[in-house]
């Protein structure tokens, strides 16, 4: 049952869906545990007291994500300034934040969109929605071009020129575009979940808006700070907004965002992720323990608490289950417990001065039942080189830079330099933040330039680049429980 999540059929869209729970056959028989309808939000779905406006299912190739706003509110509220166009082309948050894609985009959404407005809905701008902000966006056809990335991986073109202190000069660029120049380096990324914030350490794919601060006990400021920074900076860069908004409208996006929770709730072939002992969805998240530095696999708790590999356990209750239940269940044991060979990942072995790093996933992603890391640790994966190892991922259409380092002469080729650009230093070159790891179902593609299109992508990816050595049972293991995360 479990290699079900590997290849979407019929069975895994919601007409399939429908077409077996009017008792049609799926996978040779086997059928869905539960009807669409099943999944109309009911009062097990909300905040006490709050109406159905609250919270909304959206389905997936998995099942389907259930997101909610865990003070019982509203998740489309006019009076917000989430949802208030507070710059100068149209844009609000919700514009690259819908519900219906766990609190981001997708290819999906921005296709259906563009299909719907011709590609004159606020989010298809040419300043960061296109390819290049000179695109020509004049007619249907040339939108649809100029967009290309935005309706294919759901890509927002990010600015940012090189530092006046980098340690390291662009040599070439080559952009399809022709546009990217070290005055402004065009970086083509995922806008991450505006969801789920109450477990994030760093701010954004490369930590920008992630800021130190010596007069707080973990030398960083607070996230609350940061988010708010990040509020104004994406208002006056995606909007276009030509002035800071208020700290009260900063206070109000925040007071909305900081509430919702967002998770995968149901799958096709598990059911309810909250049941039998089950701890999915977005309401057991939500009362989620986390403090900065939690479980740190380097040993920067400030509770003083070790490591426990062990991170992920909300499945710990179907050990014992059959069928999907079990596959997930055997998914998240692969994920803490299965060890490898961690090697040549930049801002880990080589800070540490540790070739090789016995690890296992949690390794990296040690939040407890969120999944990202909880201080920040911007690393190189091999995701912006122009040729990923393992041959899975998909970075076709990405400009690409040759940068040098001033001092030794070394060069290397990069479709986005990442961390580097914020702190000029060579070590970050291609250092990137991983992200919380709840609604993945929701939001494919994965990694921030969307190079993997599946999970089953993703999961390969990093089998090929760690040598794991993982059967296609337990690829298809850890499959079913990223997708019931």
């Amino acid at each position: 049952m479990a290699k079900a999540h590997l290849a979407p059929s019929s069975c895994t869209t919601w007409l399939g869906m429908a077409l077996a729970a009017a008792g049609g056959a799926c996978g040779g028989g086997t059928r869905p545990a539960a009807s669409p309808e099943a999944l109309a939000v009911d009062q097990a779905d909300l905040a006490p007291g709050a109406s159905t406006a609250s919270a909304t299912w959206t389905p997936n190739a998995f099942g389907a994500s259930l997101t909610v706003r865990a003070d019982g509110g509203p998740l489309t509220d006019p009076s917000s300034p989430f949802f208030q166009s507070l710059g100068t082309n149209g844009r609000s948050c919700s514009s690259c934040h819908l519900a219906s894609a766990g609190m981001t985009i997708t290819p999906g959404a921005m296709q259906r969109l563009f299909a719907r407005t011709g590609g004159t809905d606020p989010v298809f701008r040419p300043n960061d929605g296109a390819t290049s902000p000179l695109a020509d966006v004049s007619t249907v056809r040339a939108r649809r071009q100029a967009y290309a990335l935005l309706l294919a991986r759901a890509l927002i073109r990010v600015g940012i020129k090189l530092p006046d202190n980098a340690e390291f000069e662009l040599v070439a660029v080559d952009d399809p575009y022709g546009y990217a120049s070290a005055k402004e380096l065009s970086l083509f990324r995922r806008p991450l979940p505006a969801a789920n914030l109450a477990f994030l350490s760093a701010v954004m794919w490369d930590g920008r808006e992630t800021f130190k601060d010596p007069n707080q006990p973990t030398g960083f400021a607070t996230i609350h700070f940061d988010l708010a920074d990040q509020a104004n900076s994406a208002t006056q860069g995606h909007a276009q907004a030509p002035s800071p908004i208020s700290d009260a409208q900063r206070e109000a996006i925040l007071g909305f965002e900081t509430q919702v929770y967002t998770a995968q709730g149901w799958d096709l072939m598990a059911g309810r992720l909250d049941a039998a002992g089950g701890q999915g969805g977005p309401w057991a998240l939500s009362r989620q323990p986390f403090h900065f530095g939690i479980n740190d696999t380097l040993g920067n708790d400030p509770a003083g608490d070790p490591f426990d590999p062990v991170a992920m356990t909300l499945y710990a209750g179907w050990a014992g289950a059959r069928g999907a239940r079990a596959a997930i269940a055997r998914g998240q044991a692969l994920f803490d417990s299965r060890t490898f060979d961690i090697t040549g990942v930049g801002g880990l072995n080589d800070d540490l001065g540790i070739p090789v790093l016995r690890g296992t996933c949690t390794t990296c992603h040690d939040a407890p039942n969120a999944g990202d890391h909880s201080v920040p640790l911007p690393l190189r994966l091999g995701l912006d080189a122009p040729a990923p190892a393992g041959g899975v991922l998909d970075v076709s259409g990405l400009p690409v830079y040759l940068l040098r380092n001033l001092a030794t002469g070394e060069t290397v080729q990069t479709t986005d330099p990442g961390r580097a650009l914020i702190t000029g230093k060579w070590k970050d070159v291609g250092r990137f933040k991983g992200p919380v790891l709840r609604g993945l179902a929701a939001r494919a593609p994965y990694f921030h330039n969307g190079s993997a299109a599946t999970l089953e992508d993703a999961v390969r990816f990093y089998d090929t680049r760690f040598a794991i050595g993982l059967t296609d049972d337990e690829v298809a293991d850890l499959v079913a429980f990223l997708a019931a995360l």
